[in-house]
């Protein structure tokens, strides 16, 4: 009996031993959410192992989102996205799947999904096989539900039957989508963190989409319509932010990541050209506007330039909006002022409580331009990011003439 005890508790050591030095295969992966109506959000990743270590590289047509912050211990295996409130926990079954669930922090309940990977399987959508069907270009679309619809445009690109593209929205852009066609049906999906979509729809005779269904997270979903149209436009349905009467410049004060109070009345904002960036670390888009504004501010700040972030969160608790804040300030070396407003996005009357001067707040990110006198001189509501290609390009013309002739003015 001893000696079978004996056999049984080496064996077990080996098993554990065993799993504390697999490692999940490097190459290409496929990742699928899955969602309790049976639909997943699939989506790819490359593992590789750079100077010994792990790092995954979540991928979006051109998109390539690095993910360093990987901590395996025996079988278990946890993911911190670099960004947002999101994570993976995970299982090693053998070096070829990993199964456990995606963690994505909300202004309410804390999400959770349930997620497989597979080894070798660079295709998100494997069953797409071959189609004749013809859809890049621009298109009109329509998403609804039984209360209301809301306009768009989506861009598609294609080569064979894989395809590529966006959808813009009044809003802003859905970032980076990938798939493809399988005959007449098409599947596009993207993950990036917080973004978690997949699109699917009926092709008809090359110019329209029925049947439409949008995915995203958890529970989500949305019918959708489309028609081919080269002319197709974005509505504007929402309206911009204004000062409201009487006003002419806004007064704020708010605590920044290291609890230093910023106000921008400070001397250091005084006769230059602030840019005021309202955005919240939840945001995908206010993730692409964040990129291109921590660059720009180090080529520019010496022309008489100053930004300050103003970050509206899921919560109230300084830490919690500190930590995912602090994510973004170190992955884009953001070196302007990010200022915790205390407030959360969900609250109805957020501008009313941070930015009294000025109408309602209705998109993230929203963009402040303020003159070398102190007043605030326009203001710029949503953001096409470079997944959306010539509308990336013309916001970054557009930003450039805005700041260009704000610095002309003098005080």
């Amino acid at each position: 009996m001893k000696k079978i005890s004996w056999i049984i508790g080496l064996m077990t050591a080996f098993v554990f031993s065993a799993a504390a030095n697999q490692k999940p295969a490097g190459g290409m992966w496929r990742a699928s959410l899955q969602r309790a109506d049976g639909y997943t959000i699939d989506f790819s990743v490359t593992i590789q192992y750079i100077s010994g270590k792990p790092v995954w590289f979540v991928r979006n047509a051109e998109e390539k989102i690095r993910v360093t912050a990987i901590e395996q211990k025996q079988d278990s295996i946890v993911v911190q996205m670099p960004l947002f409130e999101s994570e993976f926990r995970l299982q090693l079954l053998g070096t070829h799947t990993l199964r456990g669930v995606w963690v994505k922090g909300t202004s309410t309940a804390t999400q959770v999904m349930p997620v497989v990977f597979n080894y070798d399987q660079a295709e998100r959508f494997p069953q797409a096989k071959k189609s004749n069907r013809k859809i890049a270009g621009r298109w009109g679309a329509t998403f609804f539900d039984k209360n209301r619809s809301k306009p768009a445009v989506i861009e598609f690109k294609q080569s064979g039957n894989q395809v590529a593209g966006t959808v813009l929205t009044p809003t802003g852009d859905y970032r980076y989508l990938e798939g493809a066609l399988d005959g007449d049906t098409l599947h596009m999906s993207t993950f990036d963190g917080s973004h978690a979509y997949y699109f699917r729809g009926t092709v008809h005779n090359d110019t329209a989409i029925t049947d439409g269904l949008f995915f995203s997270g958890a529970t989500f979903v949305e019918n959708w319509t489309a028609r081919k149209n080269e002319q197709a436009t974005i509505p504007d349905t929402l309206a911009n932010v204004y000062l409201k009467p009487g006003e002419d410049r806004l007064n704020f004060r708010f605590p920044d990541l290291d609890s230093n109070m910023v106000s921008i009345n400070d001397d250091r904002f005084r006769n230059k050209v602030v840019i005021i960036q309202i955005m919240g670390s939840w945001c995908p888009n206010c993730m692409d506007e964040t990129a291109f504004l921590s660059e720009y501010y180090k080529k520019n700040k010496q022309r008489g330039i100053e930004m300050i972030a103003l970050a509206y969160e899921y919560s109230t608790d300084f830490r919690r909006s500190q930590k995912s804040l602090r994510k973004f300030q170190q992955h884009f070396n953001i070196t302007y002022p990010m200022l915790i407003t205390g407030v959360r996005v969900s609250d109805t009357l957020r501008t009313e409580k941070t930015l009294p001067q000025i109408t309602k707040i209705k998109m993230f990110p929203t963009t402040l331009f303020i003159g070398r006198d102190g007043k605030l001189k326009r203001t710029h509501s949503g953001f096409y990011g470079p997944g959306t290609g010539e509308h990336y390009e013309t916001f970054k013309k557009e930003f450039n003439t805005i700041v260009d002739e704000l610095l002309k003015q003098g005080t």
